[in-house]
């Protein structure tokens, strides 16, 4: 269950990374990469992974949303960017602390909101990511909804009451995180009932993805059922014997790192792709650059996949803090117990292993280590990460070399004219 070291053979960590871009276009110049439009809006095939706590916020959403993609705040804990918030918070104790910490962080996600739209330029889509696993997650929802984002990006979680809470806002997007066919089919037929259909669904792969991933337990996570060219034509069939047609456009995650990749998934049926930790490594990531090297510099033999506090499977990158707690982890567990509060005064998970001693999920404080790693903290930190190489190898390249390698073309450069 807890100490799975992923292989990197089938992930193109053996194949040299782009050391620049090309000067010339590849002669012959392969067809360009496929447009895909999110509620009648042409966007680039290119999708920024929401990544907490503190990772994408309005700083990198701004920026990929400026290049016409879809840029993802992640909604998570969002006072760490904004020492005034921090000030009148971290000190907080006993009853009154949940209740003005949430308070910060609604005010901290509206404040990244209005940052992303100005970057921007109005060009791309600005969405909010929200786990469904957190306490305040109808909270988040409705925040984000009212401080005008254009699509609200549900995972960890299956958001069956997406449609209602956002029922006054038929504009925004609502898109889902599914990993296989039955999940959307489940997440199709109940909103389907409520007068809604998801805009976009975001298919993100266990095995290959970062954070929180889509199965049950970390023993399924190479289950073939997630696989692409598995769940892929399963929901498209799916979705044709429903009538539904191509009405729903497919965003395929995890392990995605070249414009090939981008490619075959476009072949298969998805519309666009989705990148997580390759944007987390860029210049305008508003982590830390600690972190970035963390992501970086990771080698295959240092991912590593575990349960976590919110008793999903996770991965992240064998930092001393996470060796340490897989060595320890029997001994946590066998003194699992309900706490009287959580650690941090404010209960961030709905459920928490930590907190509710359940002995079987993950046994730390999430928010804290995540924390410390936003903020660079190598030896403290959690340091989520997806499975495959990244397009630059250890290097620290900006947003717009990123989307002109994946894109083949330099057609970033039409966010500055």
């Amino acid at each position: 269950m807890m100490d799975r070291i992923s292989s990197g053979d089938d992930l193109g960590w053996g194949h040299a990374a782009p050391a620049a871009l090309p000067d010339t276009e590849p002669s012959p110049q392969p067809a360009p990469l496929a447009a895909w439009k999110l509620r009648g809006h042409e966007l680039i095939p290119i999708v920024q992974g929401g990544m907490g706590v503190a990772i994408s916020a309005g700083g990198l959403a701004g920026t990929v949303a400026s290049f016409n993609g879809i840029g993802t705040i992640s909604s998570v804990d969002l006072r760490r960017l904004h020492p005034d918030l921090m000030a009148k918070t971290e000190h907080l104790k006993g009853d009154e602390a949940r209740e003005r910490i949430n308070e910060a962080n609604l005010e901290a996600l509206d404040r990244e909101i209005a940052r992303a739209r100005h970057l921007s330029q109005g060009r791309g889509r600005i969405a909010v990511n929200v786990m469904r696993a957190v306490s305040e997650y109808e909270a988040y929802v409705r925040q984000s909804l009212e401080s005008g984002v254009d699509a609200v990006v549900v995972g960890a979680g299956l958001p069956l009451d997406l449609p209602d809470l956002a029922k006054e806002h038929p504009d925004v997007a609502l898109i889902p995180i599914l990993s296989d066919s039955r999940g959307v089919q489940l997440i199709i037929r109940k909103w389907e009932k409520k007068g809604r259909l998801p805009d976009a669904i975001v298919i993100e792969h266990p095995r290959l993805a970062g954070g929180h991933l889509g199965a049950s337990k970390v023993a399924d996570l190479g289950d073939r059922r997630f696989d692409f060219d598995v769940v892929i034509p399963e929901v498209l069939e799916f979705m044709h014997k429903a009538g539904i047609g191509n009405r729903i456009p497919l965003v395929a995650a995890g392990g995605i790192s070249t414009q090939q990749d981008i490619r075959e998934l476009q072949k298969l049926g998805a519309a666009a792709a989705q990148l997580g930790t390759a944007f987390a490594v860029t210049e305008e990531s508003d982590a830390d650059i600690e972190f970035k090297k963390v992501l970086a510099n990771a080698q295959p033999e240092d991912i590593v996949e575990f349960t976590s506090v919110a008793g999903l499977p996770a991965r992240a990158v064998r930092t001393p803090w996470l060796d340490k707690y897989i060595r320890v982890l029997p001994k946590l567990q066998a003194v699992a117990h309900v706490k009287d509060r959580c650690n941090m005064f404010f209960d961030c998970l709905a459920q928490c292993g930590l907190r509710d001693g359940k002995a079987d999920w993950g046994q730390f404080c999430i928010d804290k280590v995540l924390g410390y790693a936003a903020s660079g903290d190598t030896r403290k930190g959690l340091f989520f990460r997806g499975a495959g190489r990244l397009p630059f190898g250890s290097e620290i390249r900006p947003v717009r070399d990123l989307i002109d390698w994946l894109m083949g073309t330099s057609v970033a450069t039409a966010a500055s004219a």
